[in-house]
């Protein structure tokens, strides 16, 4: 029996694997919504397109594997464009099924018209619109394949008549798709500069990122061998930071400890596998950098020793003749400063907090953090969530923490964590939720209730925008429009049908979140926080300082520590003795 072309691209999904689509189904979408209830692939209903996209990033991104969204045409391409940036920035291998308008309607203005293709290019590697069925097996592969490669999103647009008619070509869908990860090895002569900016630096430190994912034993040999202190952006925190003797916390605008002091004043740094965006943060002078894809050296600050390479293939293929540094005073002083840093500001977080109202969110921050599974998978939002997420969940090489960390958008944590825990049924996964990022995309609550996901969904609710309230700040300027009126965001949830805990006693804290852990389903706990409990980095310059000297408010200097405390005391027991 004949089958149409939306046949045949469920098929060819079922075939790679996948289980499940994200997305609102809706006139154009019609045909393959109609595919997939006749096949083993879940639809799972959200209620707005940019949720799909974040919820199939999620997908992707805990899984390794192929994850899918679709949204209608017109409307339904717009709300999904948002999601498929933050899903392109952060690698996930995402196929996006954009339906079209009819095909005959096309450049007439028609009826919720957009151009798909204009629209998805910048967020996407990928994006090509079905002409016809038989042009479609092989835009489909192409689509699959280069995803899968590690191009970013893809996206198909197919014109609603175009995936109602007869398939033809089934000989690109049958081909198998390469999802392997390459070893790129350094070139020889960008190897041997960086061995002798080593061996003739007196001092080296590190500062990694994502890329070291899959390079932790070796980033480590390299420390060990050069005495060199490691710093690493957000993307690196959940790869390097855990039982690291040579940690020295995170730079930048949620940074904490030593790390910003040590990159500092190295003879040598060396950025391993970071894009790290904040050039204010980073070094001017004598710098190196590695890096899997060339075009990402040279970014942020000026380099003198750049490297194209896996970086654990580059350190491996480097540290046969890198010289060991017998000197480790450099080091020590970093991680005696790292751990001074720390231990400065515990008890501007711990001491009375059980007492303090409205709640310190770093002290129920921490509270989640030490209740929450080894396993779990942690979604935060973008601001001062990002924050608490930053500093207070502890890495242990078992848990993940995923969020929009580089394209820096409201409302992902819930829409994520819809995607992580339909993709990880057996994982705990929490969200780390703004009330302003929840606000904005609260309609999926309803999702989470309908596919009746265990999410815990923990809401630092500040009646404020936290994050914008710090930029004003720092800039010197009053902060205007953050505040807004209190939410009960915990009756919003019973509304939904959803088991709801509001927490305003600190005292009662741990048992409710506890509780919250506890329980067989989803659940949401509305938590009310200090509104002007703001992060401040490590190091700030003067105008900034400037700036918050305009401000009144509680604002504690220094970093967050949560159990990073307890790695900095034991690195600092470690130092060896004269």
């Amino acid at each position: 029996m004949a089958r149409n072309y939306a046949e045949q691209l469920v098929a060819v999904l079922e075939a790679q694997g996948v289980e499940r689509i994200y997305g609102l189904v809706g006139d154009s979408l019609n045909p393959i919504v109609d595919a997939v209830r006749r096949s083993p692939i879940e639809w799972v209903h959200v209620r707005n397109e940019e949720a799909a996209a974040f919820a199939a990033e999620a997908d992707s991104l805990t899984t390794g594997k192929l994850a899918v969204c679709a949204a209608s045409c017109g409307p339904g391409n717009t709300h999904l464009v948002q999601g498929l940036y933050d899903a392109h920035r952060n690698g996930a291998k995402v196929l996006a099924i954009a339906s079209h308008i009819p095909s005959r309607q096309i450049g007439s203005k028609f009826f919720q018209e957009t151009h798909p293709e204009m629209l998805f290019n910048e967020c996407s590697g990928y994006c090509e619109m079905v002409n016809s069925a038989e042009q479609g097996g092989v835009v489909l592969h192409h689509a699959i394949q280069s995803t899968m490669a590690g191009k970013g999103v893809s996206v198909l647009v197919l014109p609603g008549d175009v995936s109602m008619q007869e398939a033809t070509d089934d000989a690109f869908t049958q081909s198998k798709i390469s999802s392997g990860t390459p070893v790129v090895f350094p070139d020889p002569a960008e190897a041997a500069a960086l061995t002798q900016a080593i061996n003739e630096a007196k001092t080296v430190a590190l500062f990694v990122g994502a890329g070291v994912k899959n390079a932790r034993e070796q980033v480590l040999a390299l420390a060990e061998k050069i005495k060199a202190p490691i710093g690493h952006a957000l993307g690196g925190k959940m790869y390097i930071q855990y039982d690291n003797p040579f940690d020295v916390g995170m730079s930048g605008l949620l940074g904490y400890g030593a790390a910003h002091e040590a990159t500092h004043e190295a003879d040598l740094l060396i950025l391993l596998g970071t894009d790290f965006p904040y050039n204010d943060f980073l070094p001017q002078g004598n710098v190196a950098q590695v890096d899997i894809d060339g075009s990402h050296i040279g970014r942020r600050t000026k380099i003198k020793y750049p490297v194209t390479g896996d970086v654990a293939a580059t350190i491996e293929n480097i540290l046969p003749h890198v010289e060991e540094k017998q000197d480790r005073r450099f080091l020590d002083r970093m991680l005696k400063s790292h751990y001074n840093r720390l231990n400065n500001v515990v008890e501007a977080y711990t001491k009375n907090a059980e007492k303090m109202k409205p709640i310190h969110p770093e002290f129920v921050a921490n509270i989640i953090d030490e209740e929450a599974a080894d396993d779990a998978i942690f979604t935060v939002d973008t601001g001062m969530c990002n924050v608490w997420g930053a500093r207070y969940i502890t890495p242990n090489g078992q848990r993940e923490q995923i969020g929009s960390f580089r394209h820096g958008t409201m409302a992902n944590a819930l829409p994520m964590a819809i995607g992580a825990q339909a993709a990880n049924p057996g994982r705990q996964v929490i969200t780390f939720s703004g009330d302003g990022g929840l606000s904005m995309l609260m309609g999926e609550l309803l999702t989470v209730k309908l596919h009746n996901l265990p999410v815990k969904m923990f809401v630092f609710n500040n009646s404020s925008l936290g994050m914008v309230k710090l930029e004003m700040l720092v800039q010197g300027l009053p902060e205007h429009e953050t505040d807004h009126d209190a939410v009960n965001y915990a009756q919003i949830a019973e509304a939904a049908g959803i088991k709801h805990i509001r927490i305003e006693d600190p005292k009662k804290a741990r048992k409710q979140i506890q509780e919250a852990m506890a329980f067989n389903g989803p659940v949401l706990v509305d938590m009310v926080t200090d509104p002007n409990a703001l992060s401040i980095p490590p190091t700030l310059t003067f105008a900034q300082l400037a700036g918050f000297s305009k401000a009144a408010t509680r604002t504690v200097f220094g970093g967050g520590v949560g159990q990073m405390i307890n790695l900095a005391q034991s690195n600092l027991r470690n130092i060896p003795r004269p």
